[in-house]
């Protein structure tokens, strides 16, 4: 006769680090999924409101398109302030089709390419268990890219 008495408390503990792995990254996915969403729908209208509009004071005039940069920043971290991401913001003038200004339209003035990074890092970070350590060592990055044209407010190209 043998005894099986305790082959469901091995199955759970052979099963239940799974589980708990599994639970980690459903959580961690759903939250960056969830971020995602809510960067897609914001970021368009806050660079479409600060991304074209003229500088508030005499100060910032001088920063140009770093002014742009901070302004959109600051209001996405704004905007995101349920989730823990990191904001990066980067514009760049010519628009994606790499009109510099120069030649016929030179006078009409280029367009601007603000590109907005989204970072998560997945939780947890910095755990460690009997020398061992846990948690995701990279990011997951979202990129959202707005072409605007800074001489017409409203418009998204």
């Amino acid at each position: 006769m043998c005894e099986e008495g305790a082959q469901a408390t091995v199955e759970l503990a052979v099963v239940a680090p799974v589980l708990v792995v599994l639970a980690l990254i459903s959580y961690n996915m759903m939250v960056f999924v969830s971020a995602t969403a809510r960067f897609d729908r914001v970021a368009p209208d806050i660079v479409l409101a600060h991304g074209s509009s003229p500088p508030a004071s005499e100060s910032d005039a001088g920063a140009g398109t770093w002014g742009v940069a901070d302004a959109v920043a600051g209001e996405l971290e704004r905007a995101m302030e349920g989730y823990e991401v990191e904001i990066e913001v980067e514009v760049s003038e010519g628009g994606r089709g790499g009109l510099d200004g120069s030649g016929v339209l030179g006078l009409v003035g280029p367009l601007r390419d603000v590109t907005c990074v989204m970072r998560y890092r997945p939780w947890p970070q910095g755990w460690s268990i009997a020398g061992v350590e846990l948690g995701a060592p990279l990011f997951m990055e979202h990129e959202r890219c707005v072409t605007i044209d800074p001489w017409r407010s409203g418009v998204i190209v």
